[in-house]
């Protein structure tokens, strides 16, 4: 992960564990909240106004007022907020796909268990552990490099 692979009594080796530990950290962010994003943002396409400056406006006002939207919300930000330090440690040919990867299988897990998405069935369950297993061979990947 880190190009300067200095031998400095293993700070690397630490500079790498927290570059992984940072992107799984994100794409748990990113995964466990945007369930939760979408269920709180249920009832926008109801909201009406004259014109679009006040469509805006009243779309803005009603998901900033829904706490049900604005703690997901700002739990997914601290997702991206921890993925920026990851891609600060990480190349982007490791951080985007274990990111996504986990993202997309953790949204999937956490809207099933969480009863807002319907219940994973053996294809999903199948998908979501090769998901995990191609993000885990790229990331071993990269390590040897």
């Amino acid at each position: 992960m880190n190009k300067n692979k200095q031998i400095d009594g293993g700070g690397w080796l630490l500079s790498e564990f927290v570059a992984a530990g940072l992107l799984v950290v994100a794409g748990l962010l990113w995964g466990c909240s945007n369930p939760f994003v979408r269920r709180g943002a249920r009832g926008l396409r109801a909201v009406r106004a004259a014109s679009r400056l006040r469509q805006a406006r009243a779309e803005l006002t009603f998901l900033l007022a829904n706490w049900r939207y604005v703690v997901p919300w700002v739990v997914n930000q601290l997702g991206s907020l921890a993925y920026l330090c990851a891609v600060q440690r990480a190349p982007l040919s490791l951080a985007v796909p274990a990111a996504n990867g986990l993202a997309f299988a953790a949204t999937a897990a956490t809207g099933a268990a969480a009863g807002l998405d319907a219940p994973l069935d053996t294809g999903s369950i199948l998908g979501i552990a090769l998901i995990v297993a191609g993000t885990a061979l790229c990331c071993w990947d990269k390590v040897d490099e």
